[in-house]
This record gives structure tokens, C-alpha cells and sequence, in this order.
């Protein structure tokens, strides 16, 4: 049976490729960023291609209250949200003290705040029903203390820990909540926040934005808590488990370095 995804941050990246998975199963897509321009082309494509409906909605997640106006929109075009992919996000890179701070507050108001409350505000219409989906993109970094991206790092562990508590909160009335962690992907993400390829990226194939929205699409389809794509991501997210915090901090800083 076909649902209506809204998913924000659509207009690129994984946000993007995502939209275009969902749509090819013939799920009724919301799309959601600040690029009007983008998202009318995309929901152009996506309609002639899949003959689904792709609705469009132009909005600036810093802005005070963006979720509520979200909900409202939805409310006052009888869409019915049944699944919420939680996936805009910002990250920056540089010694916190040196950084712009509307930068690091634009971050928290899309990364942390944005993601909140929409989860608020779409929860207890599914609860109503009795059934839906909220699927948070955190992220590997979620795990660990982040040198020169602090706040990136922080809002992801926020991300993680407040999927991991709603959940427990919400499955007994039969919603589900999982978070997805992707590693470095290739997208238009690192360039934005100012990343230079590093250490991990060397020698390496990195997924691209399309084989991570795939995995998250198949993610979507089952009950997992966390979903982290890729065995080495699985394994570096296991292991800081068992080691020593101040060794993880010391890591992190290497690697950015």
C-alpha cells in the first residue's frame, strides 16, 4: 500500500535521491527545502515519471516556528503525513571559536530544533490513526565528540539519543521510529560545510547520495531502532563502545586534521 512521505530537505543530496526512490514505488511524495525552483523541477520529473503526486513546499527550516508552518500547509491541503523523514541538515568545519555564530545557530535550528518539532507536531496525528513512520537522518558522528565540527557532531548524537528515547515511547501505539546513520557519502554536504577529503576517503569508494537512499528506502521497510549502512560504518560505530572517551576525542581531531 502506497504512503505519503514528506521529506525534508529534498532539493539535493540524499534528500533528493530519496525522494526519487520513494516515488519509484509509487509512494505519494511532500517535498521540502528552501529551493522552490529545485523542488518544482524535481516534482515535475518525479510526476511525469511515476505518476505520483509531488507536492511542493518552499521553506526556510531556520526560521522560528517552520515545523508548525509545515503542519499547517499539510492541514489546509488535507495531506495526510504517514511517513516523516526527517533528513535537512547543516555542518560546518573549523575551531568552534573562529566560527560564524549564525552559522553554528542555523545548524541547531535545522539540525536539532526543526527536526523536534516536526517529530511533535506529526506524532500525535499518527498516533490517532494508529500507525506511522518517523525516520531521522543522524549520522556516524552521532556516536562520538567531533574536533572542529563540535556542533555538527553534538546535534547528531542529540539526533540519535532523542530517536532512540521516542521510540520506546511511541511502540506500544504502534508507531514506529528509527534512526538511519550513513558515513561519508558523496553528495554536496562536505563542500557546503567547508570539508577538504581526508584519510577515510582515500583509496576508498565512497557511496553515493543515490546507494544511501536506496539502503535508507529498504530501512524504511522494516523495524530497526538503527540503521547504519556499510560494514566498516557498523564496525567504527561498535568500537567506540569500548574505548576510552578522551581516546575517541583524540581520534576524531587526528582525523579532521
Amino acid at each position: 500500500m502506497s504512503s505519503t512521505i514528506l521529506i525534508t530537505g529534498a532539493s539535493s543530496g540524499i534528500g533528493l535521491e530519496l525522494s526519487r526512490v520513494c516515488a519509484s514505488h509509487k509512494h505519494d511524495v511532500i517535498l521540502v527545502a528552501r529551493s522552490g525552483e529545485l523542488l518544482n523541477g524535481l516534482s515535475a520529473e518525479l510526476q511525469e515519471e511515476f505518476k505520483i503526486q509531488a507536492h511542493v513546499l518552499s521553506i526556510d527550516l531556520t526560521k522560528e516556528n517552520a515545523a508548525l508552518e509545515i503542519v499547517a500547509w499539510c492541514v489546509n491541503r488535507n495531506l495526510s503525513v504517514d511517513i516523516l523523514v526527517n533528513n535537512a541538515g547543516l555542518g560546518d568545519f573549523g575551531f568552534f571559536h573562529e566560527s560564524e555564530w549564525q552559522r553554528q545557530r542555523d545548524m541547531i535550528d535545522v539540525n536539532i530544533t526543526a527536526l523536534t518539532q516536526l517529530t511533535h507536531a506529526f506524532l500525535p496525528q499518527m498516533i490517532k490513526r494508529g500507525n506511522g513512520l518517523i525516520v531521522n537522518i543522524a549520522s556516524t558522528a552521532s556516536f562520538q565528540p567531533g574536533p572542529m565540527m563540535s556542533v555538527y557532531y553534538a546535534s547528531k548524537a542529540y539526533v540519535l539519543h532523542f530517536t532512540e528515547a521516542i521510540r520506546n515511547e511511541v511502540k506500544a501505539k504502534g508507531i514506529k521510529v528509527m534512526a538511519v546513520c550513513p558515513g561519508i557519502t558523496a553528495t554536496g554536504f562536505q563542500k557546503v560545510a567547508g570539508i577538504k577529503p581526508g584519510i577515510l576517503q582515500k583509496g576508498k569508494k565512497i557511496p553515493t547520495a543515490r546507494e544511501i537512499a536506496i539502503y535508507i528506502y529498504e530501512a524504511m521497510m522494516t523495524d530497526k531502532p538503527i540503521a547504519i549502512p556499510g560494514f566498516m560504518n557498523k564496525l567504527m560505530t561498535s568500537a567506540y563502545r569500548f574505548l576510552p572517551r578522551g581516546l575517541l576525542v583524540k581520534i576524531a581531531r587526528s582525523i579532521q586534521d
